[in-house]
């Protein structure tokens, strides 16, 4: 059962996030926003959780991608819910793993995670808004070639639906 303003809605990415400076030159960005069902847990704790609960769908769409790239000589990056779920949030540090991505930047308020390769470089944000008793999670795609472009042409469409199923999974 989900709780009443659990149904994720686009909005700008908050002025208050480390991703905000990237956005000027960014190549896509966007952020969507649920109620914050956990005011007392941390940004990271609230990532661990939702996406152990990612749908099936995303992980076997995440396996596409990865049989797609790596004949473009791209990174396999596995799946959103490839980590160890028996870990706990306070032993996680910058530099480390969360599945597909490596956390950039850590605290309470925000968790900035990033992948880099050759074709762009992507950071989600999820933020803590107390003020607004939300969570935002946001996305910035800085690219760097044609192959990029190429690559987000046909990511972009699914991101839009990926992002908000995923963030929909953020349960009281």
């Amino acid at each position: 059962m989900q709780l009443a303003g659990m149904v994720p809605q686009e909005v700008a990415v908050p002025e208050q996030s480390v991703l905000q400076s990237s956005l000027r030159d960014a190549h896509f960005y966007d952020a969507y926003s649920v109620s914050d069902p956990h005011a007392d847990r941390s940004a990271l704790q609230i990532w661990l959780e939702t996406v152990s609960r990612t749908p099936a769908w995303v992980e076997t769409a995440m396996t596409l991608r990865n049989a797609v790239v790596a004949r473009l000589g791209l990174k396999h990056l596995g799946g959103l819910s490839d980590f160890s779920a028996t870990k706990p949030a306070a032993s996680y540090a910058v530099g480390d793993r969360v599945g597909i991505f490596t956390i950039r930047h850590l605290s309470d308020q925000e968790i900035v995670l990033g992948d880099d390769d050759k074709h762009l470089h992507v950071r989600l944000s999820l933020f803590k808004d107390a003020a607004q008793e939300r969570v935002v999670v946001s996305t910035v795609v800085h690219i760097h070639n044609l192959l990029g472009h190429a690559y987000m042409f046909f990511v972009k469409p699914m991101h839009r639906i990926i992002a908000p199923s995923v963030l929909a999974k953020i349960k009281g």
